[in-house]
């Protein structure tokens, strides 16, 4: 059974029998809306379960010596449970003359002038007889006392913004100073309408409740105490064990009349509740209300204060990558438009010797017919190196678009090389470089898996830099076989071939070599204007290898140093070596 507990300003009269049947009952305000329900029921019902025992005990005490008895009491009328000043004298009942009834006199107890201690509060030193009328002087003595254990408690919780804290605290200080069983504090979530124990005391016997969680629909005396913010005493009998039945009092916690927790104070078994420790409870718990929504504030203003960090923090992020993107668009532009002005020079210079040696043919300013297909040579190499150049822009516009579409077929690698070489070899001895091709030693032809065309423009592309790059030395192109399964195109190939085209020209400075593979981007401008070209090279040269399930690399040690670039393609058949052909045969 679950009551709020409330004050009532009238005052109780009740006649009963030795045996606690109401005969008699009196209560104007309380029982206005049926003023007969307790005739002839039970006194327990009244004073509850727990305690009924020494209410009865003082009613025999009557009968055996007829002397009156004064008390404080919790006394429960209908759903209300009050705290009163209560006197138990003899009377006489005129429906049974010559028989000793009790006629119990109860007005509300007003705690701060006229309450007495309970006899268990050992906190105090304090051991009286509830009883004795000649222990009062000396229990209002010690009423200041007892408030301020509880001021100290408060004081404590008041000290700190952790929520943990206060909550442990709070059930700390009403464990030791009320002597009880158990207490409890439950969070309280309105949108989940459950309770959370979140911080617990009890004594050694008992079972742990932290953690658990209470839904609201199923527990009557926390609904009640939360929607009425009053008090309620529920009644429990103990199942384990013949301790008797027990008490527990639930209190909301509020601030500005909204409930943020509820306190559950678990009474030993047998051990009513004592007015007085209902009024303290009430005080403290005022306190604890404010205590919780000032540190849920501070805790979700320290939230918000990191959620604001956060934001900003991400904002500086954002405001970094927007700052970046804007040097990187800016930089782009400028190297668009470096590559435009290297370009549009580039276009000129085959288009006017194109015209040039045309237009003296035209004049005819050649002194003889092999001067004049002298000057016709002239102009179509001029043609070739301006649609070389428009092949490069319109392969990089295609490769920019995600439109470069290559067909991959099995091609031969002995007839690439011998086509690069007939076409690069005669440059290179032109400027007077040596030029050296070394492909590995195998009893078959050893096959790649790729575009003819794109992988002989890649090698006629870096060859050419190559020869142009060193004005000493010379040049070496080789392969290497590397027997490695990979995945490519949802199939597993034999390894790859790896192709290296090194020179002893004048290399590139180690910071400026990761702008190499930059569509639009040239090491050196100046450099670029001294040896020609449009810097699309050795970009176009990257996608068109990775296309085809390659890598590109590029190593130089430092300027005047010699590079080396290699890429690899895929092996369509393992060749055998002649290495491990001879190592069979030595076996």
């Amino acid at each position: 059974m679950a009551v709020p507990a409330t004050v009532d300003n009238s005052s109780l009269q009740v006649i009963h029998d030795p045996d606690g049947r109401i005969v008699a009952i009196n209560w104007p305000q309380a029982l206005h809306a049926a003023p007969d329900r307790y005739l002839h029921e039970s006194i327990d019902q009244l004073f509850g379960p727990v305690a009924i025992a020494p209410y009865l005990q003082r009613v025999k005490q009557v009968l055996d010596d007829g002397q009156n008895q004064t008390f404080q009491c919790i006394v429960r009328c209908g759903p209300h449970p009050v705290g009163l000043d209560f006197k138990l004298s003899l009377v006489d009942w005129h429906d049974a003359p010559g028989q000793p009834y009790i006629k119990g006199e109860g007005s509300i107890l007003t705690v701060a002038d006229t309450a007495q201690m309970p006899q268990h509060v050992s906190t105090m030193g304090i051991a009286v007889d509830p009883c004795s009328n000649n222990a009062q002087a000396g229990l209002l003595a010690n009423i200041s006392n007892y408030h301020g254990v509880l001021t100290n408690i408060a004081s404590n919780i008041r000290k700190t913004l952790e929520l943990e804290t206060i909550w442990q605290q709070t059930v700390d200080g009403l464990g030791t100073l009320l002597d009880l069983h158990r207490c409890l504090v439950c969070d309280y979530s309105v949108a989940m309408q459950t309770l959370n124990v979140v911080a617990e005391f009890h004594q050694p016997e008992l079972d742990p409740c932290l953690g658990q969680t209470f839904e609201l629909a199923n527990k009557a005396d926390f609904r009640c105490t939360i929607n009425t913010l009053k008090p309620v005493l529920s009644d429990f009998d103990r199942e384990d064990n013949d301790a008797g039945p027990y008490t527990v009092l639930t209190v909301a916690t509020c601030y500005r009349d909204e409930p943020n927790s509820v306190l559950l104070l678990q009474m030993p078994p047998e051990r009513p509740w004592h007015p007085l420790e209902i009024e303290l409870v009430n005080e403290l718990t005022d306190q604890v209300g404010t205590a919780i929504a000032h540190a849920k504030l501070f805790e979700a203003s320290r939230t918000l204060a990191d959620d604001l960090q956060r934001a900003n923090e991400k904002l500086i992020d954002k405001n970094d990558e927007l700052e970046e993107a804007r040097r990187y668009a800016e930089e782009a532009s400028r190297l668009k438009s470096e590559f435009l002005a290297n370009t549009s020079h580039e276009l000129r210079t085959p288009l006017n010797g194109m015209i040039g040696f045309l237009r003296l043919v035209l004049d005819g300013m050649a002194d003889d017919p092999e001067e004049q297909e002298e000057f016709i040579e002239e102009a179509h190499k001029s043609a070739l190196h301006l649609l070389n150049l428009i092949n490069d822009v319109l392969d990089i516009a295609k490769i920019e678009a995600g439109k470069m579409e290559i067909d991959l077929t099995a091609i031969s690698l002995q007839e690439l090389f011998s086509d690069v070489e007939n076409f690069t070899r005669p440059q290179a001895e032109q400027r007077g470089l040596y030029f050296d091709m070394k492909l590995p030693a195998t009893l078959d032809e050893i096959k790649l898996y790729g575009n003819y065309q794109r992988i002989l423009q890649v090698l006629l592309n870096l060859i050419g830099n190559a020869i142009k790059f060193t004005p000493e030395g010379g040049v070496t192109i080789s392969a290497e076989v590397k027997p490695q399964s990979i995945r490519f195109q949802g199939r597993v190939w034999p390894g790859h071939i790896k192709i290296s085209v090194e020179d002893t020209g004048i290399g590139v400075s180690l910071e400026k070599q990761n702008r190499l593979f930059q569509t639009f981007s040239q090491v050196d401008g100046e450099r670029t204007r001294q040896y020609g070209g449009t810097g699309l090279g050795l970009a176009i040269s990257q996608r068109l290898i990775e296309a085809m399930g390659g890598k590109v690399q590029f190593i130089s040690m430092g300027e005047g140093l010699g590079s080396t670039v290699t890429f690899t393609a895929i092996l369509y058949q393992e060749p055998v070596i002649m290495a491990e052909l001879e190592g069979k045969h030595m076996a």
